[in-house]
C-alpha cells in the first residue's frame, strides 16, 4: 500500500470515530423506513367505534330477532296494580276524612271535660261531653259503611283510626268513672261507640280484638287525669275524693299486673301508671294526717 492511501484511510477512520452520533428521532425514523409498515391504532379502533355507536335497542333487536314493543302481559299486570293502588288510596282518603271528624269531636269533648277541675256542676260538664259522644257514635257508623266496601281488609286500614280511638276510649272511661265511680266495661264501650262485634269479612267495625288493646291503652291514659282531679277536688273541699280515686287506681294497677305485658307501648304506659298512683297516695296522706278524711275523725273522737 502506498503511504498516501494509508494516510487517507486513517484520516477517514479518525473522522468517523470523532463525529457525534445521530439523534434518536432520526435513527428511529431511519429504522422505521427499513421495517415493514403496520396498521395504525385508528384503523384498529374504527370497528369498535362503529359498534358502540349503534343504539342498545338496535343491538338487542338484532341479537334476539324480536321487536322493541313491550309485552302485553306485563302491561296488563301493572295496569291491574295501578288500579288497585288508586282504589286503596281513594278508600284511605275517605277513611281519614271521617277520622279527622272523630278527632275534632273528641277534642271538643275533652275541652268540655276540663271544666270538671273547676267549680262547675258535674251534670253540666257531662252533658256537653255526652253531646259530642253521640256525634262520635254517628261517625263510627259512617266508618263502618266505608269498610263494608273492602271486606276482609279491616286490619289493613285500622291503623288510620287507632290513636284517635284510644283517645276516645280514655275519655269515655273517665266520664264513666265520674258518673259511677267504676270501670268502663268492654261491652259498654262497644255500646257507647256503636261498634258491635262481628267478623272482619263483614266489614263491621268490631272491637273484640282491636279495641281490647285500645281500651287498655285508653285506661292508662285515663290515669293521667286523676292526680290533678284529686288536688282540685280537695281544694274545693271534697276530702273524700282522694280515698275513692286511690281505691280505684290501686285495683286497676293490680289488675294490669295480671297481664303478661311485653316491652311495647302498652308496657310503657302501664309503667307510668304507678307514678299517678303515687301522687294520689301523697294527696291522700296529706289529707289523712290532717284529720280531714270524713268518718275517721269521728271514729278517733269516739
Amino acid at each position: 500500500m502506498r503511504p498516501a492511501a494509508t494516510a487517507t484511510a486513517a484520516l477517514r477512520l479518525r473522522a468517523a470515530f470523532l463525529s457525534p452520533p445521530p439523534p434518536p428521532a432520526a435513527s428511529a425514523a431511519a429504522a422505521s423506513r427499513l421495517l415493514p409498515r403496520r396498521p395504525t391504532a385508528s384503523i384498529l379502533l374504527l370497528p369498535l367505534r362503529r359498534l358502540c355507536s349503534v343504539p342498545p335497542h338496535a343491538v338487542g333487536a338484532a341479537g334476539t330477532g324480536s321487536s322493541s314493543q313491550p309485552s302485553p302481559v306485563m302491561d296488563a299486570q301493572f295496569e291491574s296494580f295501578r288500579a288497585q293502588l288508586d282504589e286503596s288510596s281513594t278508600l284511605r282518603d275517605r277513611i281519614r276524612a271521617v277520622v279527622s271528624e272523630v278527632e275534632s269531636a273528641s277534642r271538643v269533648a275533652c275541652a268540655a271535660l276540663l271544666l270538671v277541675h273547676q267549680p262547675v256542676p258535674l251534670a253540666d260538664v257531662l252533658g256537653k261531653a255526652k253531646a259530642q259522644v253521640e256525634v262520635i257514635k254517628g261517625l263510627y257508623s259512617r266508618l263502618a259503611e266505608i269498610l263494608k266496601e273492602c271486606p276482609g281488609q279491616y286490619y289493613r286500614y285500622h291503623g288510620d283510626w287507632r290513636s284517635e280511638t284510644q283517645a276516645v276510649v280514655s275519655m269515655l272511661a273517665f266520664m264513666h268513672w265520674l258518673e259511677t265511680g267504676g270501670l268502663l266495661m268492654h261491652a259498654e264501650a262497644q255500646e257507647k261507640l256503636g261498634c258491635m262485634p262481628g267478623p272482619c269479612d263483614g266489614g263491621v267495625v268490631h272491637i273484640d280484638c282491636v279495641l281490647c288493646l285500645m281500651k287498655l291503652k285508653g285506661l292508662c291514659f285515663m290515669s293521667n287525669d286523676f292526680p290533678r282531679y284529686v288536688v282540685n277536688r280537695v281544694t274545693a273541699g271534697d276530702y273524700d275524693c282522694p280515698r275513692k280515686v286511690l281505691t280505684f287506681l290501686t285495683d286497676l294497677h293490680a289488675s294490669f299486673r295480671m297481664l303478661n305485658l311485653r316491652n311495647d307501648f302498652l308496657r310503657k304506659k302501664f309503667d307510668g301508671m304507678k307514678y299517678d298512683l303515687r301522687r294520689v297516695e301523697e294527696v291522700y296522706y296529706d289529707v289523712k294526717i290532717r284529720g280531714l278524711v270524713p268518718g275517721e275523725s269521728k271514729q278517733e273522737a269516739a
